[in-house]
């Protein structure tokens, strides 16, 4: 017993650090987190599926079964089920919408079927993503390494569309996923190849029609759920395609060939998230950024 109180006490404070020191973490689990705090959904075992689910991903990414093996030789199936029962127990009280009901208790027989379902070694195959124009390259690349979570994203994503609140919260926490699409820097080469087939300004147009296709069925879902609150997702509109626009110039503002990747760090989100709650120095930064953008391409692409 005191094995497993010193197994839980390192777990606590493992998580502490993860959050203190790593802000890109910290921070989307925490709109996360709020998000699903919020959520309302029109049955209430909708809310045991959903955070049933996400124990159930936690899961399969985990890697330290075999260092539970050999820690708790004996009870480290007991340890599995523990530390899931508690991820979902967290979200399923914290959601201030949920009532206690049979199938959210039924979920703990679930779970600990998990403790005998050990995750494969090898990782979970993921989608080529071909069917993305590669004048997309950045979405296609990123997606190609973050297939499941993107699909996990999404299907919170699309859930937002139920009332405002979950709108907004869902749509901060997209933001962060945003940043670290265009964080990375494409080599010289082909960033020359690439812009002497097409201007900056036809690769934003394409990246905005991209991203707004994404975001259709989320604008359409709310309209029929709460079009009376339609100023809402007007306001959402605004704000994130404005956030999106704001990254997308500053990669190619920032650009350097030696530089790997353009640094997006905690105080650039928190500034454009002013601008675009602002809109309208959300605007005149974009045509900064824009202008700016074009001549340091123009250095590697030339006229």
């Amino acid at each position: 017993m005191h094995k497993i109180y010193k197994h839980f006490q390192f777990r606590f404070n493992q998580s502490f650090r993860i959050f203190n020191f790593n802000p890109k973490v910290s921070l989307p689990v925490i709109l996360v987190f709020g998000a699903l705090m919020i959520i309302k959904l029109p049955q209430s075992f909708l809310y045991s599926l959903l955070y049933f689910s996400i124990a159930l991903v936690f899961h399969i990414n985990r890697k330290d079964i075999p260092f539970l093996k050999k820690i708790f030789v004996k009870n480290w199936r007991l340890i599995v089920f523990l530390e899931s029962s508690f991820i979902y127990t967290i979200f399923l009280m914290a959601n201030i919408n949920y009532k206690t009901e049979k199938f959210g208790i039924l979920m703990f027989l679930a779970l600990i079927t998990l403790s005998f379902l050990e995750p494969k070694s090898k990782p979970f195959p993921t989608f080529q993503w071909n069917f993305i124009s590669n004048h997309l390259f950045e979405w296609k690349s990123y997606l190609r390494k973050n297939t499941w979570m993107f699909i996990f994203t999404y299907l919170i994503l699309l859930l937002s569309a139920y009332n405002q609140a979950s709108l907004i919260l869902c749509g901060v926490f997209l933001l962060d996923y945003l940043s670290h699409v265009y964080e990375n820097n494409e080599n010289k080469e082909m960033l020359e190849v690439y812009f002497k087939k097409i201007s900056f300004k036809e690769k934003i147009q394409k990246n905005v029609v991209f991203f707004n296709a994404l975001l259709l069925p989320v604008y359409i879902g709310y309209l029929v759920l709460n079009f009376n609150e339609s100023l809402y997702l007007l306001y959402y509109i605004f704000f994130m395609n404005c956030y999106f626009l704001l990254i997308l110039t500053r990669k190619y503002r920032l650009y350097h060939h030696h530089e790997k990747a353009n640094y997006f760090s905690i105080a650039v989100f928190i500034e454009y998230f002013v601008y675009s709650m602002l809109i309208i120095p959300a605007f005149i930064m974009i045509r900064i950024n824009t202008k700016e953008a074009q001549q340091n391409i123009s250095n590697y692409v030339g006229n």
